[in-house]
């Protein structure tokens, strides 16, 4: 159901079984897809995809020009995948010409009241951002991630899966997987234990990645020094795997 109230440019493309709240507006160069529901007074503009199963809550802002001083309302894209749920005054911004023009959301994420997702940035799916958590522009979250409340992270980092953000945590440089942050500066604190095992991972996987968060935080070894220790564990226990894979990969550098 579409309410007369609503305001829906020509160039918008509604799938099936859409409820538009009233007094919310689509733009042009928006494709929404079957099975959404957005609620009032919600702004979507584009080039935007938004994908099905979604539920957006009102006042939320989607696919708006981003903040970056050097955007010059370049036709860049917001692309969202399935089954989110955007709370009240979320905004997330299309992407910028300086990165690949393109800001993207996977599927099964809950954004609560008043985050904040920036152009360029990359989230993953199954990703919780509490009330009023933010990421800059140009932030990678992979899968599984939780962002606290009044969390927020520096333009340029990336997050590991299954990391978890603690609340008020200012972070500013890469997050391994699996670890748990608190503090500004944020610093590591613990693994995420707890959502390793609702997520399925073998008591042996979780203590695995234990062992290797301790050799990377707690035994004073260079970095190069703490990878190979942890690569006895990798083998058999993939986590181990990914969290090395990670570091190595990390240009920023990472909480340590």
């Amino acid at each position: 159901m579409i309410h007369p109230s609503a305001i829906i440019e020509p160039g918008a493309q509604i799938g099936e079984n859409v409820s538009i709240g009233p007094w919310t507006y689509i733009g042009n160069d928006v494709v929404i897809g079957d099975n959404n529901i957005i609620e009032s007074h919600v702004v979507i503009k584009g080039p935007s995809v938004i994908g099905s199963g979604n539920h957006i809550f009102q006042f939320a802002s989607v696919g708006e020009g981003c903040q970056d001083k050097k955007y010059n309302n370049e036709p860049t894209r917001l692309v969202i995948g399935d089954n989110n749920v955007i709370r009240e005054c979320a905004t997330i911004h299309r992407g910028t010409i300086q990165d690949q023009g393109l800001t993207q959301i996977g599927s099964n994420n809950l954004f609560m009241a008043y985050t904040h997702v920036a152009h360029d940035a990359m989230i993953g799916s199954n990703v919780i951002f509490a009330n009023n958590a933010s990421v800059a522009g140009h932030v990678h979250v992979g899968d599984w991630v939780i962002l606290a409340g009044n969390s927020g992270v520096h333009q340029f980092c990336k997050i590991g899966d299954h990391a978890f953000v603690g609340m008020y945590s200012g972070v500013n440089k890469d997050v391994p997987p699996f670890v748990t942050t608190i503090g500004t500066p944020a610093g590591p604190v613990a693994i995420n234990t707890e959502g390793m095992k609702r997520r399925g991972f073998s008591p042996e996987e979780v203590m695995a990645v234990r062992r290797a968060y301790k050799t990377l935080y707690r035994k004073a070894l260079s970095l190069e020094d703490a990878l190979a220790a942890m690569a006895e564990d990798a083998a058999a226990f993939p986590a181990v795997q990914t969290m090395i894979d990670f570091v190595a990969r990390s240009e920023r550098g990472i909480l340590r």
